[in-house]
């Protein structure tokens, strides 16, 4: 059996999520994608913004900072710098992540900043009242779009990619075992990861866009994800509506904590 026990702050439960959120389901996919990692737990320091996702840092037995909206990637930076030995891994919404805080997003990719960001995409703000968010699919409602979205939604991996990430992989709460296999490589790997697991709102964003529960939910990630290496082989139409899972990207770039690292011993040297 696995020990989730060996990391998890008993004393913080019951949690706070829903029903049927998928969180619990990234959080324990995270969870054994550190015990097979085998990075110690003293040496990881998972950091959030605000959100339903970014209750977690709450509930594990790591060290942890539970930060201010959108902010998580800023807090990560400065930490990995202060602190070049330690993992960093943030866990964040796509809210949290890609609107008040996707300038910080963006250019800790580009700067290839040594950390696996852990984004819980599920298309809305949950925790505080079922907005739209800037990945909520054109058309579908929200408690500021009662009349659907308007607005083209965010391609969370694709921007990662393009702004320079090292690693990025997408999985969903329905492929649980992969997503703990993805999020062990993002560990594994120097420079910024990016895993962009989607995982079901039931409350805020299921029931005004009446998709169902979240086992229906799941049920349709079931249905309509495929394979990366298979979507290759298929044209634009067919991969149209089609949630794209596996290994996006995956690429040798110099980490930034280095190159500040080498210049600090650097500019030491100059001072003698």
């Amino acid at each position: 059996m696995f020990p989730y026990e060996h990391y998890l702050r008993y004393d913080k439960f019951p949690h706070i999520w829903c029903t049927g959120c998928g969180c619990g389901i990234v959080l324990k996919a995270m969870l054994r994608a550190i015990e097979r990692s085998k990075i110690s737990k003293n040496s990881i320091a998972l950091v959030s913004g605000i959100g339903c996702s970014s209750r977690t840092p709450g509930y594990v037995d790591f060290n942890t900072l539970h930060t201010t909206h959108g902010r998580a990637i800023a807090f990560a930076t400065g930490l990995k710098l202060a602190k070049p030995e330690l993992k960093i891994v943030v866990v964040s919404g796509d809210g949290d992540a890609t609107a008040i805080g996707g300038n910080h997003f963006i250019h800790a990719a580009r700067r290839n900043v040594d950390m696996t960001v852990i984004i819980y995409n599920n298309h809305i703000y949950g925790m505080t009242g079922g907005q739209a968010s800037p990945t909520t699919p054109l058309g579908n409602r929200a408690s500021t779009a009662p009349y659907g979205s308007i607005e083209p939604s965010f391609d969370i991996s694709g921007l990662a990619i393009a702004a320079g990430a090292s690693f990025v992989a997408r999985s969903t709460c329905y492929h649980a075992t992969q997503l703990d296999k993805l999020i062990t490589r993002g560990l594994l790997k120097r420079g910024f990861a990016l895993i962009e697991a989607l995982t079901p709102c039931p409350t805020y964003y299921a029931r005004p866009n009446r998709l169902g529960t979240s086992v229906d939910m799941l049920r349709w990630y079931k249905d309509n994800s495929i394979a990366v290496e298979r979507a290759r082989k298929m044209s634009e139409e067919e991969r149209r509506g089609k949630v794209i899972i596996g290994v996006l990207h995956d690429t040798e770039r110099t980490e930034f904590s280095d190159e500040y690292q080498k210049l600090i011993k650097k500019m030491k040297g100059k001072r003698r």
